[in-house]
């Protein structure tokens, strides 16, 4: 009897044993810290003076390339080709979103070469576009700008503007 209790004994440890081996195995770990990738093309809006109903309402778009050589964007869906698409989402601070009045360009993929724009490294670019060209603002308040067309232009914004227009 004593044998048989021996026996079961030995069987569990060899099977935790085997399990142990297995979990050590099977594990990697992995580290806390992330690296986080830098976007090459990142881009920012700022307001230009103030915004005041009736008057134009300026915005600086500027483009930046943070990779270690040169890189391109695509110019379509942002100021730098004017106004040909809605490129930006407005609404005031409630949510209604604020109509958009300008052009849409019907688009043959993919974009040429020259609707590219290189940077050198480190380097950047700006362009200044007045908001009531393409989107209606008639009441006073706080206004968010978002702009929406990383997909197409490659072009980064991780910050919304808001601004407020007085009367």
């Amino acid at each position: 009897m004593l044998s048989i209790w021996a026996l079961l004994f030995t069987a569990c440890s060899s099977s935790d044993k085997k399990e142990e081996t297995i979990a050590k195995s099977d594990t990697t770990l992995l580290s806390e810290t992330k690296s986080r990738d830098v976007d090459p093309i990142t881009g920012k809006m700022m307001l230009v003076g103030n915004a005041k109903l009736g008057q134009p309402i300026n915005i600086k778009f500027s483009v930046y390339n943070n990779a270690d050589t040169a890189a391109k964007f695509c110019k379509w869906h942002t100021p730098f080709e004017g106004l040909m698409s809605k490129y930006l989402d407005v609404s005031l601070d409630d949510y209604t979103p604020v109509d958009y009045k300008g052009p849409m360009a019907k688009r043959v993929m993919p974009p040429p070469g020259d609707s590219y724009t290189t940077l050198k490294k480190g380097d950047s670019t700006s362009v200044d576009f007045n908001l009531n060209d393409a989107y209606t603002i008639t009441k006073p308040g706080a206004y968010t700008i978002k702009y929406n067309s990383a997909t197409i232009s490659g072009i980064i914004v991780k910050d919304s503007l808001k601004i407020n227009v007085s009367n």
